[in-house]
Formats: structure tokens, sequence, C-alpha cells
């Protein structure tokens, strides 16, 4: 017969049970010793020393699971669904079982998304960090009535209980009504709603700036670049007028996607319009093919064609010139030179307006 290490150790806290138990003057020194003793056990090298090494097979067919007709994984031989505690008694073990088998699932389904919904993984390169903006979420509706409720609410009052709950059962039954005459009255009525604005997020533009100032300027990214479709142009432009120095200090490289800005309209400086003109690339809808110059009125910055005319992917399928893009622009800053890009060198000169 074998006695386990904890068996030893757990005897001696039994027998000290059993002696707590039978009272005695020396109780208290009792309890200070076991107190003692359970603090110096390491209860996760015990439960180590039968602990089976985590040594996991890499592929379903060797967890002996696999998916059927309906997408449930089960098991070969018993059918049964995925049983979390193999090894009874060895939560730490089936838990790192349980993650092996998650690797080799997540690997699973992104071969799936592959070959039967055609798309495409694509690592995002040199290191990239990524923040995306939502500046069009500058406000949240909610029901006037709700909001009446809850700013005419009583905060603690010396009503007793029984009345106000009789007078919120009268003013529940009186709206029942209303909205039901409402609704009778005028079926196509919407609710009565009202814009809570977001606190320094109330635009697009001061959301680019708040993201700006609260996350961006304190990252430590050495090359910063800008992805901006659309009014994201326009929020950009906004942003350099506010913050020029400091964008100019941290950014790389600027692409728009059929950007909608216009720097005289909003009144963008000499100096940022220069800045642009050698940092800002603008993808617009176009029949022409990726990368063709594209002329424009206003020589604000280089504008090329994104391979498509719709509005809405410009932004997807310039993607693949963007990248490129922004590495030649990181090349050229790190070698202390202009960026002589190849889009670029195929713009055409405009004198300063």
């Amino acid at each position: 017969m074998s006695i386990s290490l904890s068996s030893l150790i757990f005897l001696p806290i039994w027998i000290n049970m059993a002696q707590m138990q039978q009272g005695g003057s020396n109780e208290t020194e009792q309890t200070a010793a076991l107190k003692d003793l359970l603090s110096r056990i390491d209860l996760d090298e015990l439960m180590k020393k039968d602990e089976p090494p985590f040594d996991f097979p890499d592929t379903l067919e060797g967890f002996e699971y696999a998916f059927n007709e309906k997408g449930q994984l089960r098991h070969i031989k018993t059918g049964e669904p995925f049983v979390f505690n193999y090894r009874e008694d060895l939560h730490r073990w089936n838990q790192k079982r349980y993650e092996a088998l998650g690797e080799i699932i997540t690997r699973y389904v992104y071969e799936l998304l592959e070959s039967d919904c055609n798309l495409k993984k694509i690592s995002i390169p040199e290191g990239y960090g990524v923040i995306v903006l939502n500046p069009n979420e500058n406000y949240i509706e909610v029901e006037k009535q709700k909001m009446h409720k809850q700013s005419s609410s009583s905060d603690g009052t010396d009503e007793p209980a029984g009345k106000r709950e009789r007078r919120d059962k009268v003013s529940k039954e009186t709206k029942k009504r209303r909205d039901f005459y409402e609704k009778y009255r005028n079926p196509q009525k919407e609710k009565e709603m009202m814009q809570l604005f977001i606190r320094e997020n109330g635009s697009p533009e001061e959301h680019a700036v708040y993201v700006w100032d609260h996350f961006i300027a304190q990252a430590s990214a050495e090359n910063v670049f800008f992805v901006a479709h659309s009014y994201g142009g326009l929020a950009f432009v906004e942003l350099m007028i506010q913050r020029e120095a400091d964008v100019k200090s941290k950014v790389t490289a600027v692409a728009l996607t059929d950007s909608v800005h216009n720097v005289w309209h909003q009144e963008a400086g000499k100096t940022i319009r220069e800045w642009m003109r050698e940092n800002c690339c603008n993808w617009v809808s176009s029949s022409e093919p990726l990368d063709t110059s594209v002329e424009s009125m206003l020589p604000d910055c280089p504008r090329v064609s994104a391979g498509t005319d719709r509005h809405e992917l410009t932004s997807w399928k310039s993607f693949p010139s963007i990248f490129k893009f922004f590495a030649e622009a990181s090349e050229a800053k790190s070698s202390s030179q202009k960026p002589a890009l190849t889009r670029r060198s195929h713009r055409i000169k405009h004198e300063e307006l």
C-alpha cells in the first residue's frame, strides 16, 4: 500500500483538529499552530505531484473528437458531447486539455471560413497596433417619458410605501389607457425621443480630437498612420487644424479614401495644406485602374483611383496600395529622406492657390 505526500501532511492536521474539538487550555495555541501549518502548505505543488504531464494531441482525431453533419462536436466512439471533467479531481489538467482542444477548433473554424466561405486570412503587416474610431456615434436616443420619469422620480421622501405603490399603480393604468388612445388615434405616431449627446464626442470632429488626446497622443508608437474614409477625411483635417504641431510630429502618412474634406471651406492654413500635399494621398472612386492619377481642381493632396467607382468600396479596394504607401513613408522617414513614392511622382504639379 502506498501513502501519498498529501496523506502524510493532512494526517497531523486531522489529529490537531480532533484535539481542538476536545477543548483545553492550549486551544488558542493549537489554533495558531494549525494556521501556521496551513499557510506553509503549497496546494498547487501538492496538486502537481500526482498530475499527468500536459502532453495533448494536436489534431481533433487525436482527441477522438469530430464535427458531425450538424456541426456539433462529438466523441468519435461514444457520440457524446465534450466532457470537461475528463479526469476527476484534476481541474488544472482538465483546463489545459480544454485549452489545447480549443486551439485546434479555432484553427478548424479558420479553415472553414477560407474553404467554405471563400474568405482570405490576412495578417496586418509590420506589427501594426490598430485603433478603430467610431465618429458617427455621437449621441444616444432615449424616450422622453422615461427621461422625464427619471428626472421627476422621488429620491427618498417620507411618503408611506403603501401610498406610493397605489399612486404608481394608478399612474401605470393611466399611462396604459393614454398609450392605447394615442395608438388608436394615430397608429403611425412614433415614440417621442430625445438625443443625449456624448460628452466631448458630440460630433465626428470632436470624437477625432478626443481619441487623439486620450489615446493616440499618449501612445508610444513611432509611426502613426491614418486611414480616413469619406467624412473621416474632414474630421482629420479638423484634427490638424486644432492639433497641427502634435499631428505633424507623430503622424507619418495619411490615406484618405473618397474623402469629402475641403481645406478651403475648413480654413486650413497654408502650412497644413503643404503638409498634406507631402504626406497624404486620397484614393477616390473612379473607373480607372488602381493608383491611376486623378486630376483635381483642388490641389490639397494627390488623388489616385481606388480601382472602383463605388464609394463604399474605396477603402477595401485600395488597401494593398495603402499599406504599400505606409511602408514607403515609414522607410523614407527612417532614412531621413523625403518620400519618393510612385503615385506621388505621377501627380500633377499645381501652383499654390
